[in-house]
């Protein structure tokens, strides 16, 4: 079974894909507040996408160890690998120089470290992680709450207002009911030269 969003009300509805083919256009009306939308059955590139680097992160973890393998997936500053607790979905997201402002994916929404979520906790420009670097040239990561609705949780601590919080590779943190987990690029050079 797959359910679909009312683009008007947020609301589900769902249906059955095995009786439709990968292409064909369905018309749906929501019970809720009496839209009329389409869809086209198949795959968003972007879910595809990630996917695809789901698979590929798990195959390459599954060895416990991350390699330089790991890199295509990640940018040059390293990636944040997402955890939606309610349905164990799991998204990697490259990292880029400077802010990084994460936060649920909404079509027009400006953040650019976006990802997919039901969880309506996770604001649309919910934290944010700066990439710098540091008097020796090494990547520093320093998160940030945006003044969320929920919080932005590392450990079981609430990050303050204002508080800026270093983390390093390997750092839980938490948007609501969904779990953040920091890959560093240092951390994968380091696995590859223990290789």
């Amino acid at each position: 079974m797959k359910r679909v969003r009312c683009p008007k009300c947020d609301s589900y509805i769902t249906f059955d894909e095995t009786k439709y083919t990968s292409g064909q256009s369905l018309v749906f009306k929501c019970n809720e507040c009496g839209k009329e939308f389409g869809i086209r059955i198949g795959v968003s590139k972007l879910r595809s996408t990630q996917k695809e680097e789901s698979k590929e992160l798990d195959q390459l973890t599954s060895n416990n160890s991350l390699t330089s393998d790991l890199s295509p997936l990640t940018s040059k500053t390293g990636c944040i690998i997402v955890i939606e607790n309610v349905f164990h979905f799991k998204q990697v997201i490259p990292l880029q120089m400077g802010n990084n402002v994460i936060g649920r994916y909404q079509k027009g929404n400006p953040a650019n470290c976006t990802f997919e979520t039901v969880d309506p906790s996770v604001d649309l420009n919910h934290c944010t992680i700066n990439v710098s670097r540091d008097k020796k040239g090494g990547l520093r990561y320093t998160l940030f709450d945006n003044n969320s609705n929920t919080g932005t949780f590392v450990g079981d601590v609430e990050l303050q207002p204002r508080e800026r919080r270093i983390i390093e590779d390997g750092t839980l943190f938490t948007l609501g009911a969904t779990s953040i987990i920091l890959r560093t690029a240092d951390s994968e050079e380091d696995h590859s030269q223990q290789d």
